[in-house]
C-alpha cells in the first residue's frame, strides 16, 4: 500500500509537470518564431529519434538492473533542459526537444511497470493509479493557462521543473528494480516476429494508431487552434482542465465497464466517442463547443487507453508482456504522434482548424472499423497469458 501511495504522488507530479508545460509548448515555440508546420516537423523529427533509440532503455534497466535510475534520468532530464525552449534558433529547439523526448519516452512504459505490479500485490487496478496523472493533468492544465495568461509564456518552464523535481524525489525512495518487471527481457526483434504473425493483434495496433495520432490536433496544436477560432488563452486553460478532469472518473470506472462489455467492445466504444468528439467539432468549430466537446476526452481516451493497456496484457503471455507493450507503446505514442504531428501540422497551417478536425474524423472512423473487426474476432479462442500467445 505505501508503494502505490508514492506512485499516486509520483504520477500526480507527473500530471502537474505536463499538464502546466506540455498544453503551452506549441504556444511557446510559435511565440519564438516557428509556425504549425515547423512545430509539427520538430516533434515528429525527435519523435522519431527517440523512438530509434528507445529499446537501448530496455537494455540499459533490465540487463543492467537500473529500472529507478532510468526512472529518474527521464524525469530530470526533460526538466533541466526546459529552460533552452526561450531559444529562437530552430536547430537549437530541435535539439532540446529531441533529447528531452528520448528521455521522457520511456517514462510511461517503466512507471507502469511499477503501477502493475503494485496493483496486483495490493489487489487494486492499474487504472486507480494512472488516473493521479490526470488530476494531476487537469488541476496543471487549468493552472498554466492562469500562468500564461498573467505572466509570460517564455517561463512556462519554472513550474514545469519545480513539479518534476518534486516527482524526482518520490522516484528516488521507490525500489531499484519493479516487482515483475520483464521489460525487454526477450529480443525486440524476436518478440516483433511473434508478435506481428497474429492478425487481430495488427489490427488492433492499426486501430489504435489511427484513433491516436488524431490526439496531436488535441495535445500539440488545440490551443493554438483555439486561439484561431477566437478563443483566449485562460479560457483555452479551462477546455484542457475539463479534458484532463474527465479522465478520472473514466480511469476510475474503466476496469468495471471492462468486465461488463470486454476489452474488446471498449476499445471500440472509446474509438466511436474519438469519432463524436470530431464530428462535433467539424460541425461547429467554435470556442464554446471546443470548450463543451472536452467532457468526451475522459470517455474516449481514458477508456481507451486502460482497455488497450489490459488488452495487449491479455493476449501476450507472461514473457512477452514487456515486448507486447513496447511495441504497443511505440505504435500508439511513437508513430502516432511522429505521423499525427506532420499531418495535423500541415492540414492546420494548409486548411485550418476545419481541415484537421475533419481529418481526425476520418481517421477515426477508420480505427473504429479496424477495432470492430477485432470485437468481432474476440469470439474467437485468442490466446491468453497463461497459454502463451499462438502465432
Amino acid at each position: 500500500m505505501e508503494k502505490i501511495v508514492k506512485l499516486r504522488g509520483f504520477y500526480l507530479f507527473l500530471g502537474l509537470a505536463g499538464g502546466s508545460f506540455g498544453s503551452y509548448l506549441t504556444l511557446l515555440l510559435v511565440n519564438n518564431g516557428l509556425d504549425a508546420g515547423q512545430v509539427g516537423i520538430l516533434m515528429a523529427t525527435g519523435t522519431l529519434i527517440a523512438l530509434c533509440i528507445q529499446p537501448m532503455w530496455g537494455i540499459i534497466s533490465d540487463r543492467y538492473n537500473q529500472t529507478r535510475l532510468v526512472l529518474i534520468l527521464s524525469v530530470a532530464v526533460p526538466a533541466l533542459l526546459a529552460v533552452f525552449y526561450r531559444s529562437e534558433y530552430f536547430l537549437v529547439l530541435l535539439l532540446v526537444f529531441t533529447i528531452s523526448t528520448i528521455f521522457s519516452s520511456t517514462q510511461a512504459p517503466i512507471a507502469d511497470s511499477y503501477a502493475i505490479a503494485a496493483a496486483k500485490k495490493a489487489g487494486s487496478t492499474y487504472g486507480s493509479i494512472r488516473l493521479m496523472l490526470s488530476i494531476g493533468a487537469a488541476v496543471g492544465s487549468f493552472g498554466g493557462g492562469l500562468y500564461v495568461s498573467t505572466f509570460s509564456v517564455s517561463s512556462i518552464w519554472i513550474p514545469f521543473l519545480f513539479f518534476n523535481l518534486l516527482a524526482v524525489v518520490i522516484a528516488m525512495t521507490l525500489p531499484k528494480q519493479a516487482e515483475e518487471n520483464h521489460m525487454m527481457s526477450q529480443s525486440l526483434s524476436q518478440g516483433v516476429k511473434q508478435l506481428l504473425g497474429n492478425r487481430i493483434f495488427l489490427a488492433f495496433l492499426g486501430g489504435s494508431f489511427l484513433v491516436n495520432q488524431t490526439m496531436t490536433a488535441f495535445g500539440t496544436y488545440f490551443v493554438l487552434a483555439f486561439q484561431s477560432v477566437g478563443g483566449s488563452t485562460r479560457y483555452a486553460g479551462i477546455a484542457l482542465f475539463i479534458a484532463s478532469v474527465t479522465n478520472v472518473p473514466s480511469m476510475l470506472y474503466a476496469s468495471k465497464v471492462i468486465k461488463k462489455l470486454g476489452r474488446e467492445r471498449t476499445l471500440l466504444l472509446g474509438a466511436i466517442i474519438y469519432v463524436l468528439r470530431w464530428g462535433i467539432q467539424v460541425a461547429f468549430p467554435y470556442p464554446s463547443v471546443m470548450i463543451g466537446v472536452q467532457v468526451l476526452h475522459g470517455l474516449s481516451f481514458g477508456f481507451f487507453y486502460i482497455a488497450a493497456v489490459e488488452y495487449v496484457s491479455q493476449i501476450t503471455s507472461s514473457e512477452m508482456q514487456a515486448t507486447g507493450q513496447s511495441i504497443f507503446n511505440m505504435v500508439f505514442s511513437g508513430f502516432a504522434g511522429i505521423v499525427g504531428n506532420l499531418l495535423n501540422g500541415f492540414l492546420f497551417k494548409q486548411g485550418g482548424v476545419g481541415a484537421m478536425n475533419l481529418s481526425c474524423m476520418l481517421s477515426a472512423i477508420a480505427g473504429a472499423a479496424l477495432l470492430l473487426y477485432v470485437a468481432r474476432s474476440s469470439q474467437r479462442k485468442l490466446p491468453v497469458a497463461s497459454k502463451g500467445i499462438g502465432v
